[in-house]
Formats: C-alpha cells, sequence, structure tokens
C-alpha cells in the first residue's frame, strides 16, 4: 500500500509512520509527503529518508477547492493508495473527502467526540475532565469528524498543565497511529456505511488501548 502523508510543521507523527514502515509493516510504504507550509521541517526528514516532498503554499490559492485540487494530483500522479494527516492544519474540501473515502486517517489529540478543533489540551484541563487521550479516525467533511478506528487514553492529574498532558498524549500518538496504519494496510479492518469492522487479530492488535 502506497500512502501519502500531509503535514504543516515538524511532523512528529509523520517520522513515527516512516519508521513503522521501515522496520515492521512491510505491507505499506510512505511514498511521499506534501506540506501546505513551504517551511515545515518534516519536509526536510522526508528527503533525508528518500521520500519524495512536495510543499503546496495554501497562502497561493483564492480558494481551498484550487489547493486541494493540486494536492490531490500530486497523489494520484505518484499512485497513491491510502493518506494519514500528521498535524496537516488545513480543512478538506467535500470534493477531496469523497476521492479519499475511506483511505483517509487522521489524528487528533482528544477522545472524540470532545474537544473538537485546536486548543484541545487546555480545554480539557479547563473543563476539570478526569481522562483525555488521543484518536484516531477515518477523514470526513465535517472537522475532526468520522468513524473511530481506535483511542487511546491518559489521566488528566490536578497538577498538569498544557505541556505535560501534551507529552503523555503524543507518546500514546506515536504508538497508536502507526497500529492503525498496519491494520489497513493488512486489511485488518474495514469500514461499511461508517461502521468499522475489525477482524479478530485487529482487536488482539488494539487491547492494549481498549478503553
Amino acid at each position: 500500500m502506497r500512502v501519502g502523508i500531509l503535514i504543516s510543521g515538524f511532523g512528529s507523527n509523520m517520522i513515527k509512520l516512516i519508521e513503522s514502515c521501515e522496520k515492521e509493516n512491510t505491507k505499506a510504504s510512505i511514498n511521499i509527503v506534501i506540506s501546505n507550509n513551504p517551511n515545515a521541517k518534516g519536509l526536510e526528514y522526508a528527503k533525508s529518508k528518500g521520500i519524495r516532498a512536495h510543499s503546496i503554499d495554501h497562502r497561493l490559492f483564492n480558494d481551498r477547492k484550487k489547493f486541494d485540487e493540486a494536492v490531490n494530483e500530486i497523489l494520484t500522479n505518484n499512485n497513491i493508495d491510502f493518506i494519514c494527516n500528521a498535524g496537516f492544519m488545513r480543512i478538506h474540501g467535500e470534493d477531496f473527502v469523497k476521492n479519499w473515502f475511506n483511505k483517509h486517517l487522521n489524528i487528533h489529540p482528544s477522545l472524540l467526540p470532545s474537544f473538537k478543533g485546536l486548543n484541545t489540551h487546555q480545554r480539557a484541563i479547563d473543563q476539570g475532565v478526569k481522562f483525555s487521550g488521543c484518536t484516531v479516525h477515518m477523514v470526513r467533511s465535517g472537522v475532526d469528524e468520522g468513524p473511530i478506528i481506535s483511542q487511546a487514553i491518559t489521566s488528566v492529574n490536578s497538577d498538569d498543565n498544557t505541556k505535560l498532558l501534551s507529552e503523555r498524549i503524543l507518546n500514546l500518538e506515536h504508538r497508536i497511529y502507526p497500529l492503525c496504519l498496519q491494520l489497513f494496510a493488512e486489511d485488518l479492518v474495514s469500514i461499511n456505511q461508517d461502521k468499522v469492522i475489525y477482524t479478530k487479530k485487529a482487536l488482539e492488535m488494539l487491547s492494549e488501548f481498549k478503553l
């Protein structure tokens, strides 16, 4: 399975996906990295690993659709089968979502459907929740919506600040995201009318993250 990764910055989840495909996930390969930010440091890392890296500055486009079309063209020209967002800070238009329906993953630093959007860690602390975490889900047109593939959880402690909480959750992201990509590469999960169907092996692989 040929995978494309979309980033906007450093891309620590991108690095973990690349490492996983190199070491463990032999049925998936990262073949291209695309960023809407020409200065994204993750582009240099991708190049250092011999992966094609492209920047498409969204500020040069008058509307979202034209930007999406440019991204889609590069993905298509490189025969990409599947996409992973890794800190990609742009909202996809409906046409792009349809083009990659059920072939497009995102990871979000909260236990969706709680705390969609930005500033998730501070909002979790401010709300006084006892637990937070991260969610891997299929991409849909709505912000941070779509069928949930898996979630990982951590406690929110009374002395937590955004830095401490974000570090713990990022560690969980680095573990769960490569695993979810592996599930798709090995055909261990499928989506039927937005319902996620797991094989027995998939459930075993995800058991450490069971809420």
